[in-house]
């Protein structure tokens, strides 16, 4: 549904890409686009488990703005196994 403010929607798809993400740690990260003629935010490319952060960084277009979510796993100083999921607003 389109946001008032803006006119600007957003596919479903968006929203049940980011909850499998979160619940089912099926994609590394998520890259979503602006498509302007039909003013949607919509998924643009799906990062694989595998991922690196330096894949990541490399996937999304220097020149062209993008929203992104990252799934950034890291070792804690008491050697624990985390996660967090970051929200990125890439702007050219």
């Amino acid at each position: 549904m389109a946001n008032a403010a803006s006119g600007m929607a957003v596919h479903d798809d968006c929203k049940l890409k980011f909850l499998e993400l979160k619940a089912k740690r099926t994609f590394r990260s998520i890259i979503f686009k602006i498509e302007e003629k039909q003013k949607e935010v919509i998924v643009e490319k799906l990062g694989d488990p595998s991922q690196t952060y330096e894949d990541f960084a490399a996937s999304i277009p220097a020149d062209e703005c993008r929203y992104a979510v990252y799934d950034y796993d890291f070792v804690t100083e008491e050697n624990c196994q985390k996660s967090r999921i970051f929200f990125i607003a890439w702007v050219s």
